[in-house]
C-alpha cells in the first residue's frame, strides 16, 4: 500500500499527465483547425489534378448547380444530371456562356431504377476526376414516419434517391478513377445523418447510410489513390430546406460549396463550413444524444404545427 506522500506523488504524475494528455489534444485540434478552415486545401481539386471531367447530380439547383458552376470557374468540364432537360439545357447554355468550358446533359429520374444503363452510356469515354453525387429528396414537412403522406412511394422514391443513387453513380465513375489512380467523389450527405432526426426518420436515416458509406469507401479506396468525402451541411439557402435569407450560419450555396472545396483531401467527413464544423462538434461532441433528440424533436413538432396551420388556412 503506497504511504501518503507516495500517493500524493502518483496522483501529482497523473494530473501532470492528463494535463498534458488534453494540451496535446487540443493544440493537435487547433492546428487542425487552422490547416482546414484557414489554409485549406482548393488547389486539389483542378482538372491538372484529377481529370478533365466533373459530374454532377441534381445539378440545377441549389447546392448541385453551386457545384457545377464552381467546378466549371475551375476550369473542368461539366456532366450534368438532372429529371428536367429544359432546366438542364438552361443551365448547361449558361455555364458554357460564362466559364467557357464544355458540357454536357443527361436528363434522369433519379427515383426510378433503370436510369443506369443511359448514364453509363452517357459518361463513356471521358476522363472523369470528380462525382458529386448531390441529388437527394427530403419530406415535404416533419412528420410522424406512419403519417407521411403517400408513405409506400415515398419510402421507395427516398431509398433510390438518397441511397441508390450514390451507389450506383459511385459504381459507375470509380473504375475510371482506380484505373487512373486519382480522383474525387463528393457524396452530400447531411447534419441530419449525424444523429436520429425524428419526424424526418427516414430521411436522416438514408443520409446516415451516404455518411456510413462515404467513410467506409474512402478506408477502402483512398490507398489507390481515390478521395471519396462525406459531407454533412446544415442548413444551406436552397428549396430543400425552404431558407431564402442568407446569413452567417445559413450559407447561400456558393458560398458553402467554395468554402467545402477547400476541406477536399483534409477530412473524409465534412461539415464543410467553419459555422457548421462548429455545430456539428457542439450537437455531437458537447451535448448528450438525448438532450439533442429532444431539442429536435420539438423543432420539428413546432415545424410541423405551423405547416398545417397554413394548410388549413389555405
Amino acid at each position: 500500500m503506497l504511504e501518503a506522500p507516495q500517493l500524493g506523488d502518483a496522483l501529482c504524475w497523473l494530473g501532470s499527465a492528463a494535463a498534458a494528455w488534453l494540451s496535446a489534444c487540443a493544440l493537435y485540434r487547433l492546428l487542425t483547425g487552422l490547416r482546414v478552415w484557414i489554409l485549406g486545401n482548393g488547389a486539389l481539386v483542378s482538372p491538372a489534378e484529377l481529370g478533365a471531367w466533373a459530374v454532377v447530380t441534381g445539378a440545377t439547383d441549389g447546392i448541385g448547380k453551386a457545384y457545377a458552376e464552381e467546378l466549371a470557374r475551375r476550369g473542368f468540364s461539366i456532366v450534368l444530371i438532372s429529371r428536367t432537360q429544359e432546366k438542364l439545357d438552361e443551365v448547361s447554355k449558361a455555364i458554357e456562356s460564362k466559364y467557357k468550358v464544355q458540357t454536357k446533359t443527361i436528363s434522369a429520374d433519379f427515383g426510378c431504377v433503370d436510369i443506369y444503363p443511359k448514364i453509363q452510356a452517357g459518361l463513356a469515354n471521358l476522363q472523369i476526376g470528380i462525382l458529386v453525387n448531390n441529388v437527394g429528396v427530403s419530406y415535404s414537412y416533419p412528420e410522424f414516419f406512419l403519417n407521411v403522406p403517400n408513405l409506400d412511394n415515398v419510402i421507395s422514391s427516398m431509398i433510390n434517391i438518397n441511397i441508390s443513387s450514390v451507389c450506383q453513380m459511385t459504381r459507375l465513375v470509380l473504375p475510371g478513377m482506380v484505373e487512373r489512380s486519382k480522383g474525387v467523389i463528393l457524396n452530400i450527405s447531411s447534419a441530419s445523418g449525424m444523429y436520429p432526426v425524428p419526424l424526418l426518420t427516414l430521411y436522416s436515416s438514408s443520409k446516415a447510410f451516404v455518411d456510413f458509406f462515404s467513410r467506409a469507401l474512402d478506408a477502402e479506396y483512398k490507398s489507390k489513390g481515390v478521395i471519396i468525402q462525406s459531407v454533412l451541411p446544415f442548413y444551406v439557402t436552397t428549396k430543400l430546406s425552404k431558407i431564402k435569407r442568407a446569413s452567417l450560419d445559413i450559407p447561400t450555396p456558393e458560398r458553402y460549396v467554395r468554402s467545402q472545396i477547400s476541406t477536399v483531401g483534409l477530412q473524409n467527413q465534412t461539415n464543410g463550413y467553419l459555422p457548421h464544423a462548429v455545430m456539428g462538434w457542439v450537437t455531437t461532441a458537447l451535448l448528450p444524444a438525448r438532450l439533442v433528440s429532444n431539442l429536435v424533436m420539438k423543432m420539428g413538432l413546432s415545424q410541423r404545427a405551423r405547416y398545417l396551420k397554413k394548410q388549413k388556412q389555405g
